[in-house]
């Protein structure tokens, strides 16, 4: 397979030494073109597919500083190896800041045309390398943004299926005459929803690994509050709720917990279908830690005995707390009923 020859830009307005840089790095299997002042120099750079640049320091037109300095705002610029005949170190400083790959001390033995051969092959595969690294760093973030933006659609298209799913249950739950089966159904719903929700937030969060809590539940609790009004009940939600956020894993059980304890108290809490309030709030006790906790002012349970209903309800928070690495703690029953979980955040 024919490559191309490595093309050298040499800048230099010495033409015995541009003709002696020629010819020595052409057996070295180079190929070399001069600019003899700073702005053909810079616009050979910016029109050529040159692999690295050869820069004199002191030039007619002013000094190779002035085309290091330019070359700062181009994007992928060659290298350069700069070379001057003076021994001041500063010189060798300055150009350095100044973006310059390597320096070399200029001589008209051939010493220096092996220094100088030497220079530029190290610049051209740093270069390259540094090329290299950059598109496997810009492949990488876009095999990212793809991955994303597939979760994305993926979790649009859950929350969305989910969602018709819930549609179906309720239909069903306003077709039947049957009590205990229409708030079976309503449970129901309301339990799918709350993954629907936790879909439905991933879609339109960047982070996909961690969930607001404050913002999934006022969600979650807004929908749950409407269906059970919906059903009869009369008690409403109060949100309490501090900035706090969860791997998307424990997002999840953390929404079927909150559920089914607001629907326990939406039907348990206040008998004979009175008003009363449930109050939901998350306290942060430190960035890793929060409490939530669900109370209301009714009869009041200490989560000792037989509880309500079949029993499902509490069921689905032990399990989903023992996900958490968690468990439900309850105060005394002595004036409503208050469940407490620590979460662990993310």
């Amino acid at each position: 397979m024919h490559t191309r020859p490595v093309r050298i830009l040499h800048i230099d307005d010495d033409p015995a030494l541009v003709r002696l840089v020629a010819k020595s790095l052409a057996r070295r299997g180079f190929e070399v073109e001069n600019a003899s002042d700073i702005e053909s120099g810079l616009a050979g750079i910016r029109d050529g597919d040159f692999d690295a640049v050869v820069l004199d320091h002191y030039l007619s037109s002013g000094t190779g500083l002035s085309v290091l300095n330019a070359l700062r705002d181009q994007v992928d610029a060659p290298p350069v190896v700069y070379v001057t005949g003076s021994m001041e170190a500063s010189i060798a400083v300055d150009a350095l800041k100044a973006g310059a790959d390597d320096y070399v001390l200029k001589s008209v033995g051939e010493d220096f045309i092996a220094l100088l051969a030497k220079a530029l092959e190290q610049a051209i595969t740093a270069a390259r390398m540094r090329h290299a690294q950059i598109e496997a760093e810009n492949e990488i973030r876009r095999a990212k943004d793809r991955a994303e933006l597939l979760l994305a659609e993926v979790n649009h298209r859950v929350a969305n299926s989910l969602a018709l799913v819930a549609a179906l249950v309720r239909m069903q739950a306003s077709a039947i005459q049957d009590p205990g089966a229409k708030e079976a159904l309503a449970e129901t719903q309301a339990r799918i929803s709350a993954i629907a929700n936790l879909h439905r937030s991933l879609y339109t969060s960047e982070d996909v690994k961690s969930v607001a809590l404050d913002d999934y539940l006022t969600t979650l609790v807004s929908e749950l509050d409407a269906s059970m009004a919906a059903t009869g009940y009369r008690s409403r939600v109060k949100l309490d709720l501090e900035s706090f956020t969860v791997p998307t894993d424990r997002a999840v059980s953390v929404g079927m917990i909150v559920t089914e304890l607001l629907t326990n108290a939406f039907k348990y809490a206040y008998p004979d279908n009175q008003d009363g309030e449930v109050r939901l709030i998350v306290r942060r006790s430190d960035d890793q830690t929060a409490v939530l906790i669900v109370e209301d002012d009714g009869i009041g349970w200490n989560g000792q005995g037989v509880a309500k209903g079949t029993g499902l309800g509490s069921r689905i928070v032990k399990a989903m707390a023992s996900t958490l690495g968690s468990t439900i703690s309850y105060g005394n029953g002595v004036g409503g009923t208050r469940t407490t979980l620590v979460l662990q955040g993310g």
